[in-house]
């Protein structure tokens, strides 16, 4: 009778597997999760512009409904590392795999823009807890050789990311039973996949956190320390230019020089083959420069293309899609770095990190439709003519710049470390 009235311990492994099996297992959980993570993100691409169309949206209400996405991932943010701490970071993934298939019927459900918003919102809570797992997953399994893993699990995300936009496009002009997919039964079927890792999960164990009472990182130590700060402002700066690129480039594309959807989902499809390719072949590239001087190259690169892009004019936007060799580091390598410094203590680090990462993607969706609508009203009280083509650019290079200013701030990290003699 004891034993009935026991806690039900979710770390425990429900099945049991030799450590070789289990490593295989542990990996398929995070690059799948990093690819279903991928889809679920980058299908928006194609679906902003028809969900404008759809609900008369004008441009800071689509900054409102990506800035909510960002609000849902935020929450998620600020509950996941305990949540992880108490039921294990398996059960956690767990969790957020389901959320995700539900918040793809609530979105199919969605017939005005509250319960749109709502269901967006609910989808980015379960993306905010699986960032953060697959975060810590990772971190605790790639403990050799981090920034090379950590950028080989990210380009998971970088080949789901490319495949997304183009087959999002070409999905929502299917036919089933007389009549077209749409937007509704893409997020219901892509997200539908976010099932699919729950079954690994049920077998794997995965190592704990490393621990130390005298040492252990705490919240209370990362607001006082001035590289926890930095390493919080090259990664929400270089982010917010990449989630943006990914939510803003087909819009653009459609809004300011007249492509047609297939077209600029092509594009941002381009966008994600150079980001997948440079987290494949460059992402070893960080263990050997250094993880800081790396992130401060490549983010000026993108940033540069983006600029590049905008003053060349529409044959030059195949700029936009080079930019993805740059941008795309950022983040596994922060993850990296975060991992290395902060090794005793990882979640509450990465929670640090993420949450305020989230709270900048709120102001920046939220910057970025009211920048083009501000711009357009300007200069159409101007009379030019062209008014909301200068308002889209204007944003776009607000994106772009974001990236630039990305990698001034990892040139002040790498001289900091640099004196303390703590490069990474």
């Amino acid at each position: 009778m004891e034993a009935e009235n026991q806690p039900i311990n979710f770390k425990k492994p429900l099945f049991r597997v030799s450590p070789k099996l289990n490593y295989y297992i542990l990996l398929s959980i995070v690059f799948g999760g990093f690819l279903i993570f991928g889809l679920s993100e980058n299908i928006k691409g194609p679906a902003i512009p028809v969900i404008q169309h759809d609900f008369n949206l004008n441009q800071s209400q689509l900054g409102i409904l990506l800035a909510l996405n960002s609000l849902g991932y935020l929450l998620a943010c600020a509950y996941t590392s305990v949540l992880s701490d108490r039921i294990g970071v398996k059960w956690t993934g767990i969790i957020a795999f389901v959320s995700m298939a539900l918040a793809g019927v609530f979105i199919y459900l969605s017939t005005n823009y509250v319960f749109l918003s709502a269901s967006f919102f609910f989808l980015y809570v379960g993306n905010g807890m699986l960032e953060i797992g697959l975060g810590i997953m990772a971190a605790r399994i790639f403990t050799k050789n981090t920034g090379a893993m950590m950028n080989l699990a990210h380009f998971f995300y970088g080949l789901s990311s490319t495949v997304a936009p183009t087959m999002a496009a070409s999905m929502m002009g299917w036919n089933l039973y007389g009549a077209e997919m749409s937007w509704r039964g893409v997020y219901f079927l892509i997200l539908l996949l976010s099932l699919l890792p729950i079954v690994p999960s049920l077998f794997g164990k995965f190592p704990g956190e490393v621990t130390d009472e005298q040492a252990t990182t705490s919240y209370r130590s990362l607001v006082r320390d001035p590289i926890a700060w930095l390493i919080v402002a090259i990664l929400s700066f270089g982010v917010v230019s990449e989630l943006s690129i990914g939510s803003w480039l087909v819009h653009f594309l459609v809004n300011a020089y007249t492509w047609d959807l297939d077209s600029a989902s092509w594009m941002l499809s381009m966008f994600f083959l150079f980001f997948m390719l440079s987290r494949l072949f460059l992402g070893p590239l960080t263990d050997r420069i250094g993880f800081t001087l790396s992130i401060a190259i490549f983010s000026a690169f993108s940033g540069s293309c983006g600029l590049l892009g905008l003053m060349i004019g529409e044959k030059g936007a195949i700029l936009f899609a080079v930019s993805g060799v740059g941008i795309a580091l950022i983040y596994p390598t922060v993850m990296a770095i975060i991992a290395k410094r902060y090794a005793k203590g990882t979640g509450t680090a990465i929670t640090f990190t993420v949450t305020l990462l989230g709270i900048a993607s709120v102001l920046g969706n939220l910057l970025i439709g009211f920048i083009i609508d501000i711009v357009t009203v300007m200069y159409s009280a101007r009379g030019e003519v062209a008014a909301e083509v200068i308002g889209l650019k204007v944003g776009y290079g607000f994106i772009s710049s974001l990236a630039i200013v990305c990698s001034v701030c990892s040139f002040i990290l790498y001289r900091m470390l640099k004196k303390k003699n703590q490069l990474i």
